[in-house]
């Protein structure tokens, strides 16, 4: 069976995706996991500032026409995150510090915003 396309939407999803990465990691935090998904929901990226995980929620957006990209990250899907979270720091043996950031990107201004989403 061939691989089903990637719709415009999720194509921008995954540039947009590329772009965080290569920003965050030119500050100096490390990839741990890319698109955790587990049944709560899902986690962009999964990254590591020294001994802190750091949660990624990334919204891109091409223009404001339908609003800004961190408008999008709406109550439910933060939910959806903290449980995702959540499910991700079960894994280990002694709760580490955590916290969840989100990287915006309207047009080609790329802004990221440590702490964005309590838990």
């Amino acid at each position: 069976m061939w691989p089903a396309r990637l719709s415009a939407k999720q194509q921008q999803g995954q540039l947009g995706e590329q772009e965080a990465l290569a920003y965050l990691q030119q500050r100096g935090l490390t990839l741990l996991e890319a698109n955790f998904n587990c049944k709560a929901g899902e986690i962009d990226l999964v990254m590591r500032e020294r001994d802190t995980v750091v949660f990624v929620e990334v919204r891109k957006r091409n223009g404001k026409r339908k609003g800004a990209a961190a408008d999008s990250i709406t109550p439910a899907k933060q939910r959806r995150i903290i449980c995702a979270a959540q499910l991700y720091l079960s894994r280990f043996p002694r709760m580490p510090a955590c916290r969840i950031d989100v990287v915006t990107i309207d047009g080609g201004a790329l802004e990221w915003l440590p702490n964005a989403i309590e838990v």
